[in-house]
């Protein structure tokens, strides 16, 4: 793999986000990363395109894109609990009544020929990155614990415990059998 760079979802860099997820079938059956966002259930292919090319046009959707060369190969999707309020397990989450956090890191994408090469956790120091630029805060995941067992590498969208404990978060709780809360306070970038 060649050196990896990290910039941020927006109308520039959407032509080849929209690529990657139209590459794979819109990215787990046509999500498009609509999943966390609010209102935002149904409708077809294109449409789901555009409400999130809408999203990204209007400064409401964040991710921190990783390339390989000139190609978008994954990201990690994160923004602030109004942007990104549908999070798996939430009435575990809820009955916790820990304070709302100031960002999420809510899901992953990797390209498939690129899984298992680290691409997920340059992602998430990039995301991590843009949250300090963008001011810091207390910032949330909901990654599974599932290390040592076998899981294709597509289906842990929300990251693995293990990723967010190595770029320096917290388990705070478990939310569901496998899912934790984890939280690290980033500083905003001087």
């Amino acid at each position: 793999m060649t050196a990896l760079a990290v910039r941020p979802l927006d109308m520039q860099t959407w032509p080849d986000y929209a690529a990657l997820i139209e590459a794979h079938n819109g990215v787990f059956g046509g999500c498009w990363c609509l999943v966390f966002h609010p209102d935002t259930k149904g409708g077809s292919f294109a449409e789901r395109r555009a409400k999130k090319e809408a999203l990204v046009r209007s400064g409401n959707a964040h991710a921190a894109l990783v390339y390989e060369g000139d190609s978008c190969i994954g990201w990690a999707q994160f923004g602030t609990p109004a942007e990104l309020p549908n999070i798996r397990c939430r009435k575990a989450y809820d009955a916790g009544n820990d304070p709302e956090p100031d960002w999420r890191v809510t899901c992953f994408f990797v390209d498939r020929a690129r899984r298992k090469a680290g691409v997920a956790a340059v992602a998430l120091a990039g995301a991590v990155a843009q949250i300090a630029r963008l001011g810091g805060g207390v910032v949330e995941g909901y990654p599974e614990a599932l290390e040592g067992q076998k899981t294709a590498a597509g289906f842990l969208w929300g990251g693995t415990l293990g990723l967010f404990e190595r770029a320096g978060f917290q388990k705070i709780r478990k939310i569901g059998m496998h899912r934790w809360v984890v939280r690290q306070t980033v500083r905003q970038e001087a």
